[in-house]
């Protein structure tokens, strides 16, 4: 079974092209680089989670007054790009 998630291949590297806050608070500024490796998703908490490398993990919560729109739009902020 393939771990991609929307645009995201596993084992590809993506940039933060567009800053973001992750649901722990974490800032995420344009041009942080890692791998994509994997996702969970936590269906009672709409609870999204991004498995990347380094790092371990993003956290984002699917719901409008959350992290919905950034997920919705997830093309937008992060990119494909050699590491």
């Amino acid at each position: 079974m393939s771990n991609d998630f929307a645009h995201l291949v596993k084992g590809s590297p993506y940039v933060v092209a567009r800053e973001f806050v992750d649901f722990d608070g974490d800032r995420h500024a344009v041009g942080e680089a890692w791998i994509y490796l994997g996702h969970g998703f936590l269906p009672y908490e709409d609870g999204l989670t991004l498995l990347i490398s380094p790092g371990g993990s993003i956290r984002l919560q699917w719901r409008p007054e959350t992290q919905g729109p950034i997920i919705d739009d997830l093309e937008t902020y992060l990119e494909r790009k050699d590491l």
